[in-house]
């Protein structure tokens, strides 16, 4: 039973039976992995959500009926611990944007290896974004070219280590790598990052590194 509870458990969410049961396919064959379910569209995807209440959905964007960025925000305002990652062909700036605004926790291409596909996964499911390296160049050029003039400026709560911690998460570090980075424990750094999070009003780490690099945080004490 230990085993089982375990487990995480993906929702797969795509409009081509083939992608759905290639995904399965590998993913039935990780025992940390439970596939609860598919969808062929978004409006199937956020009743399997709210009926399943999976960790993690495989969400494609381009659907007939509700696209995956609708079935997104939907998903996000069910009030579950569910986690979406946009997983399209797709990287232009009309899709990837959206997807991340309407609350996915990472987004990848289809052309991710399944060992990245996996890590994305777990590492999602332990709170952490994962973003394709052609989406992330775009979503730090957005952000670098919205100009410093509309960001927020730098809470005076904030300390000199947690200052540290942001810059970290802006880099795309993993807690682990943050924890040996800073020589502090795993839970230290869960701890900072929630505390961040709570004075920053915000929600989750993917939103903490855009709001570091909108706010020129990601560039503190930089040497």
């Amino acid at each position: 039973m230990a085993e089982s509870d375990s487990k995480i458990r993906v929702l797969i969410v795509d409009d081509h039976q083939v992608v759905r049961q290639g995904l399965r396919t590998f993913l039935e064959l990780q025992p940390q992995i439970e596939v609860v379910g598919e969808a062929a569209d978004g409006s199937a995807a956020v009743e399997l959500a709210r009926r399943l209440a999976p960790d993690i959905v495989l969400m494609d964007l381009v659907m007939p009926g509700c696209d995956g960025v609708s079935a997104t925000r939907q998903i996000g305002q069910l009030g579950l611990r569910t986690r979406v990652i946009v997983l399209t062909s797709f990287a232009e700036d009309d899709k990837v944007f959206p997807a991340i605004q309407a609350g996915a926790a990472s987004y990848l291409l289809k052309d991710v290896t399944p060992e990245d596909l996996l890590a994305a996964i777990q590492a999602v499911h332990r709170g952490e974004p994962r973003l394709h390296p052609e989406v992330a160049r775009k979503l730090m050029a957005h952000i670098s070219d919205a100009g410093a003039a509309s960001s927020p400026p730098t809470p005076e709560t904030l300390t000199e280590r947690e200052l540290e911690v942001i810059r970290l998460v802006a880099e795309g570090r993993s807690n682990r790598e943050i924890a040996e980075t800073l020589v502090i424990s795993e839970k230290t750094v869960k701890t900072h990052v929630s505390h961040i999070l709570g004075k920053l009003n915000l929600v989750d780490r993917t939103q903490l590194a855009i709001h570091a690099l909108r706010s020129g945080l990601g560039e503190a004490h930089r040497s």
